[in-house]
């Protein structure tokens, strides 16, 4: 569906005279910008790069009027002082600068109708969806233009152990502005059961580009998540077949933490695994967060990717310090991928602000992967009204 006719639904819906008048004695507006400087230097011949940019997203939510409420959400990102020196992945600058994923944009970010009646609920329109932590589903809200689908959520909490949710997404409205967005027939199975020793949790997602190609990735899987006293622990294993390339991949994950009070440590091992070539796909994740903010492995090697991780994280002068560091490893094969480190430090004041500063800093390891030495650095202001 055009964004133009999602939008004129929605609003033809929100319009009915009644349930505006019922639902604006409690309907709510909130205003979130995020100012953020952003700057990539490259062992490569690409210049380095240098963006300063604002996003500001306007939200407005209707009250609920016999379970039937309603959002529609707008977000614009902007370059600020002239700071435009990055190839935006939109052709301004491409193989002059680094990569920026951030291109000026204005577009209807959120616009959905949603139903709540007792255990069930129905959301239709276009939507944030985020599961599993956003391993395989989330909105990339690092970046400035963050994803969202148009799509139909249905979400069944049979009591407060057993939830069950389905989307079916038409269109992946991506973090690249209006250019880069996919026509989709995506189906999203999840459903969670609260344990004794942890939540286990069940997953079928199937993934297809709508372009007349046999493209599916169908990806199945579990994982189980928990604590105990001071221990924290999350496994998981996915398998998934790549009908295009006819590849069969699998996903593993292990991790443990243990918070020793003033400090919190976390130890894991990713695993998304290789076939004739073909690396385990997670196209619509949240992928930044994962394996590295240096961005490095958005997408899976051919020879696929090992990750070995620590993190340690504490409180600084009334703010979050967090540092870890990842080794990285094919599949197939012993090839060397490089190491990373990462440093954040973020900061609330004044109840509605945050600050923060980011670092990421990525050696290169075997010749012949295609990988450059690369290191990145984020200064930002939030703030919500």
């Amino acid at each position: 569906m055009k964004t133009t006719q999602l939008a004129a639904l929605i609003a033809t819906a929100l319009s009915s005279t009644t349930f505006i008048t019922t639902a604006s004695e409690s309907s709510s507006t909130s205003l979130d910008m995020n100012l953020r400087y952003e700057s990539v230097d490259q062992n490569n011949a690409l210049k380095d790069a240098s963006a300063l940019t604002l996003r500001t997203r306007l939200t407005y939510k209707t009250a609920s009027y016999n379970g039937l409420s309603g959002v529609v959400e707008f977000e614009d990102s902007r370059v600020i002082a002239g700071q435009d020196d990055y190839n935006n992945t939109l052709g301004q600058n491409a193989g002059i600068y680094s990569v920026v994923a951030d291109p000026e944009t204005t577009e209807l970010d959120q616009a959905f109708l949603q139903y709540q009646a007792d255990k069930f609920t129905a959301k239709i329109g276009r939507q944030v969806i985020t599961l599993d932590g956003h391993r395989f589903v989330g909105h990339v809200g690092w970046r400035q233009d963050r994803q969202t689908f148009d799509a139909a959520t249905f979400i069944y909490k049979a009591n407060e152990k057993l939830t069950a949710s389905y989307s079916y997404i038409a269109k992946r409205n991506r973090i690249f502005a209006d250019a880069k967005d996919l026509d989709a027939k995506d189906h999203l199975l999840n459903v969670s059961y609260k344990t004794s020793i942890g939540k286990l949790t069940g997953y079928a997602y199937i993934f297809n580009v709508d372009n007349n190609i046999d493209d599916s990735l169908d990806t199945y899987g579990f994982s189980l998540t928990g604590n105990k006293d001071k221990f924290s622990y999350a496994v998981e294993l996915a398998t998934q077949s790549n009908e295009a390339f006819n590849a069969d991949t699998q996903y593993i994950l292990a991790e443990g933490g243990y918070n020793f009070g003033k400090v919190k440590a976390k130890l894991g091992y990713e695993l998304l695994g290789s076939d004739e070539g073909v690396g385990f796909a997670t196209p619509l994740a949240t992928a930044h967060k994962f394996n590295g903010w240096a961005d490095q492995f958005l997408g899976t090697p051919s020879v696929g990717l090992q990750d070995v991780y620590g993190t340690l994280a504490t409180k600084i002068l009334g703010g979050s310090f967090a540092v870890t560091y990842h080794d990285f490893s094919s599949d197939e094969g012993s090839i060397d991928l490089g190491s990373e480190v990462d440093v954040l430090y973020v900061k609330g004041f004044m109840k509605k602000y945050k600050a923060g500063i980011k670092l990421a800093s990525y050696s290169a390891g075997d010749s012949g992967t295609g990988k450059v030495d690369t290191d990145k650095i984020w200064l930002w202001v939030s703030a919500k009204f």
